[in-house]
């Protein structure tokens, strides 16, 4: 169309939009970023002809005058089907919001996280979303990017002593659903496949199971609790040992991936699932549900928890205030399936 160009027949800048209408470009600006202050007559006048004229921002420009360059940074500690789900609700809401994603994955490497968090801000990011690494103890790296007013948000596995907004899943009211649906079946020896013993989830995880038990009166026997990395050949030799030592009736696991290799285990030895060992697992993967028998698990929102993640990172870059943290907790909802249904 004619009237997309200016008079020199190139696309149409905020000058012409300022000059067009009489006034300083910072108002245009102002009024193409919804920024308040703004007077309605002008801001109506600033969009209506702005739409006429089919004008569409230059990014590179807009970043240099914002110091935004519309991308977000998102750190996780691999991509299996609760991170992979997560990304995808990120991806979505960022994209919705007009931002492109940067994803990163740390292998469960402190030493990576660390490398990765420096490259995405190398890049420019606008802000972080991060998951954090199991091997990860010390959360200094993240602490000076907030201290410098980095926005910075955490999902699933988080820094507990850092002043930041996070979305975090009710781990210790999965396990109770869990392990309460264990006792209810009428399970007494229930061992629990805890993951590595520095990670919040696991901690909180083991918390509601061990207050489960007590709150049967059920005795907490530490031999069948096994701390492990999240690995489907430990799970699987830490249930055999169990099975010769200690012979749980139940096994409650930190995530599918354990408890895929529990279930591994029990076959070798012939143990009949449910009958003479109970099986719940946490993060309800796709994969569970074909199994045989299928696997009883907690199932946790992964990409209303990606988009919660990126709706609270908007906000924060978008402010010109500095907005106090905020923690969402999200309900999980266990999922019962024949692994843990005793009949009769």
């Amino acid at each position: 169309m004619e009237h997309s160009k200016n008079e020199l027949g190139k696309p149409a800048t905020i000058k012409d939009i300022a000059r067009a209408l009489n006034i300083s470009i910072t108002t245009v600006s102002r009024v193409l970023r919804d920024k308040p202050d703004v007077n309605p007559e002008t801001r109506k006048a600033v969009l209506e002809l702005a739409k006429k004229l089919e004008y569409h921002p230059n990014q590179v420009a807009l970043s240099l005058v914002t110091r935004q360059t519309h991308s977000i940074g998102v750190i996780v500690p691999n991509l299996d089907y609760f991170f992979a789900t997560a990304i995808r609700g990120i991806d979505e809401m960022a994209l919705e919001a007009g931002y492109t994603v940067m994803t990163s994955q740390s292998n469960e490497s402190y030493g990576r996280e660390i490398i990765n968090t420096q490259r995405l801000m190398n890049g420019r990011v606008d802000g972080l979303i991060v998951s954090l690494s199991s091997d990860t103890l010390n959360v200094d790296h993240f602490r000076r990017l907030i201290q410098r007013n980095v926005p910075v948000v955490f999902f699933d596995r988080v820094g507990g002593d850092l002043h930041a907004n996070k979305v975090v899943l009710d781990n210790q009211a999965g396990a109770v659903q869990a392990v309460t649906h264990l006792i209810e079946q009428g399970c007494r020896r229930i061992a629990y496949l805890a993951g590595p013993a520095n990670l919040s989830i696991g901690q909180q995880r083991r918390d509601g199971y061990v207050t489960t038990l007590q709150r049967y009166n059920l005795p907490v026997d530490e031999n069948l609790i096994v701390y492990s990395e999240f690995d489907r050949e430990f799970a699987y030799r830490a249930t055999l040992q169990l099975l010769d030592d200690y012979r749980p009736d139940a096994i409650f696991a930190v995530s599918d991936r354990l408890v895929v290799g529990a279930l591994l285990a029990l076959r070798t030895r012939g143990v009949r699932v449910p009958e003479e060992v109970a099986l719940v697992g946490f993060n309800d993967e796709p994969v569970v549900s074909l199994l045989t028998p299928s696997v009883s698990s907690v199932a946790q929102p992964a990409y209303e928890m990606g988009r919660m993640a990126t709706k609270l990172l908007i906000q924060q870059i978008n402010s010109d205030t500095s907005l106090p943290p905020q923690t969402i907790v999200v309900k999980p909802e266990l999922v019962i399936r024949e692994s843990s249904v005793r009949k009769g």
